[in-house]
């Protein structure tokens, strides 16, 4: 139930809460014609994969007019959730899977979000510039920074410096080594109080393009 997004983000619009709520609804309906989410974590929609995506929100609020690029969004996280958080903020999801874009296209759609663009496409195919690059454990940090380095903008105006956002679980030290001294790890257990976060992990790299 989206009351576990209330309970953690108290200053919601109605139309946020209406949209977040529509959400389980939508994933339903469409995970009965396409596994986007395991059959199994379906009743985890709200805590699994809404909350876990809006973790970012706990890292970043970002500024108005800031652009995220969604790396591997799969059927819609974390962009979707942090599309409907950050109305005046523009969001770019790619996934190379078809079906998975077209779930996440269809529910952008049905809850009226008219921040977000979708595509189908590999990150190195994308010339555009962003603010940051998210990902929801798509690849390993080595490989996102460098395919998204490229499109990370040079022109800073949110209160971290621009780079790249990944949700991590497990361990990390080998594959945040290469980044030790510049990346930040956040313990999403910091954030929320449900058992899921415990293991779970954000970690901000920032990237700096001359």
């Amino acid at each position: 139930m989206e009351s576990s997004i209330i309970k953690y983000f108290k200053n919601l619009s109605d139309r946020q809460i209406e949209q977040f709520s529509a959400l389980e609804g939508l994933y339903r309906e469409w995970n009965e014609k396409i596994n986007v989410i395991s059959r199994k974590d379906i009743d985890n929609l709200y805590v699994h994969h809404v909350l876990h995506s809006l973790a970012i929100a706990k890292i970043i609020t970002f500024t108005p007019g800031s652009k995220i690029f969604d790396v591997g969004t799969g059927g819609g996280f974390p962009g979707i959730p942090l599309a409907i958080m950050f109305p005046d903020c523009d969001f770019f999801l790619i996934d190379r899977t078809g079906k998975k874009i077209k779930v996440a296209t269809d529910i952008a759609a049905q809850i009226g979000l008219e921040n977000v663009r979708l595509a189908q496409c590999d990150a190195s195919e994308v010339k555009e510039q962003f603010d940051f690059a998210v990902s929801r454990a798509a690849m390993g940090m080595s490989d996102l920074v460098r395919l998204c380095r490229k499109n990370i903008a040079k022109h800073q105006q949110n209160a971290i410096p621009n780079g790249v956002i990944a949700l991590k679980g497990g361990e990390l030290q080998h594959e945040i080594a290469p980044f030790k001294k510049i990346a930040v790890v956040y313990n999403l257990g910091d954030f929320f109080d449900e058992e899921y976060f415990i293991t779970k992990r954000g970690v901000f790299v920032p990237v700096v393009n001359r």
